[in-house]
């Protein structure tokens, strides 16, 4: 298979935080469409407008002027030779990986893709799925042969939403591919669009491990953190004081506690998980930094209680504001937020709550999670609450006083993210 990068034409699958930002980069050098199911959406984009805030909308618009566009018809992007998929990867109420946006875009590519094309898969996964479980459905719903007639890639998605300083242009990716002259193209496409350049793993398998652990390294890091904070809590000594002093050694990792959430490090390391126990192999420390990341919402709550009760607030039917719903800060994206994991133990004691992020779709988490949210009126809020608890890390919210929406000095303001001032907290991760 030979081919220049003149041409390449190319078809994204899937305009999500990962598939959008990437298909408008592409499209500053390559001739390509984005395609996606949720014709809403498609209509949205068109107009020069994306509601997860990860393209701007100007330089949407300009990318449209210039002859990108976005569909949500199969046959629009039969013209592409050169297929991306970014779908998610999500888990199921188990925490199974559940492969099926993955095989619905393989059947997708499958329909369209020609003799001598490519299709590159940026979803993560763990080691083994783009060939044991992707390619072959290319190949049911095509009926062309595999590293024969089409040839395949994998670059793994380093996008890290509301990030603006590591947007994707910036981001240096791995990239591989099934033949070494496939791999050498693939590599050459994402290199003429990346600043920073790209990594070429000699394997697919390669490139799909070095995602995963990327993100379960991670997690098993936030966890060791949130460890921390549980046991110097306990002692009555500030984890972040701890932190501080530690970090003077030059070899220490300074991060911090927190929730876990979003579709990446909370999700991730439960592929690798299940697929580690089919080789026998039991990953001991993965699966209790998932089983104690996944415990610090409630953690978080019952902190505030504690604190509420040695205060001599009664929690029964108590008033409690939660500042923040989305699983990051001056973000929309509210995958797998633990959040709702403070609100549904909150719950517990009282109806009184009130959830406020100007970030977060009120529609959306009302569907997902059944929780009402309002974004408007935070000046409203002031002066009503036994208990304030900052989960997100807002701009909205680090400019103002948060203590103002309590009812009384007497109240409990904790803060999730470690971002205000001592004097104005009464607890803190």
């Amino acid at each position: 298979m030979k081919r220049s990068l003149q041409d390449v034409k190319i078809a994204v699958i899937g305009l999500g935080y990962v598939g959008l930002p990437l298909a408008r980069l592409m499209s500053t050098k390559f001739k390509t469409i984005g395609y996606d199911m949720n014709a809403e959406r498609v209509n949205l984009l068109n107009q020069g407008c994306d509601s997860t805030l990860e393209v701007p909308n100007d330089l949407l618009k300009q990318a449209l002027s210039s002859g990108f566009r976005c569909t949500a018809t199969l046959d629009d992007i039969r013209d592409a030779n050169f297929y991306i998929v970014a779908v998610p990867t999500p888990v199921d109420k188990n925490n199974h990986p559940d492969l099926t946006p993955l095989l619905s875009a393989s059947k997708t590519v499958g329909q369209v893709i020609k003799k001598g094309d490519i299709v590159v898969y940026e979803s993560t996964v763990y080691p083994g799925v783009t060939e044991d479980e992707c390619l072959p459905v290319v190949e049911r719903a095509s009926g062309l042969k595999y590293n024969t007639d089409f040839f395949a890639g994998y670059s793994p998605e380093r996008i890290n939403p509301g990030d603006k300083e590591h947007s994707v242009e910036k981001i240096k990716k791995v990239t591989s591919g099934s033949t070494p002259e496939v791999a050498d193209l693939v590599d050459k496409v994402y290199n003429s669009v990346l600043v920073n350049g790209t990594h070429k793993a000699p394997s697919i398998k390669v490139a799909e491990a070095s995602k995963i652990i990327e993100n379960s390294q991670r997690d098993v890091n936030i966890a060791f953190m949130n460890e921390l904070a549980k046991i110097f809590n306990a002692m009555g000594i500030d984890t972040y004081d701890v932190l501080e002093a530690a970090a003077s050694k030059w070899n220490f990792i300074k991060m911090k506690p927190g929730l876990v959430g979003g579709h990446c490090i909370s999700v991730d390391p439960y592929y690798l998980i299940q697929k580690a126990q089919v080789y026998g192999v039991m990953p001991r420390v993965m699966m209790s930094a998932r089983r104690l990341n996944d415990g610090m919402g409630d953690y978080v709550a019952n902190q505030v209680i504690k604190l509420m009760n040695k205060k001599g607030i009664l929690v029964k039917d108590a008033k409690i504001l939660i500042l923040g719903f989305s699983f990051k800060e001056n973000c929309p994206d509210t995958r797998n937020t633990k959040v709702a994991d403070i609100y549904h133990t909150f719950l517990e004691y009282t109806p009184n709550i009130t959830v406020f992020d100007p970030w977060a779709d009120a529609e959306k988490v009302k569907k997902e999670y059944g929780i009402t949210t309002i974004s408007e009126g935070l000046e409203n809020l002031k002066g009503k609450y036994d208990a304030v608890v900052l989960a997100v890390a807002h701009k909205e919210f680090t400019q103002t006083s948060i203590r103002s929406f309590l009812n009384s000095e007497n109240g409990v303001v904790y803060d999730v993210k470690g971002v205000l001032n001592r004097n104005e907290i009464d607890g803190r991760l």
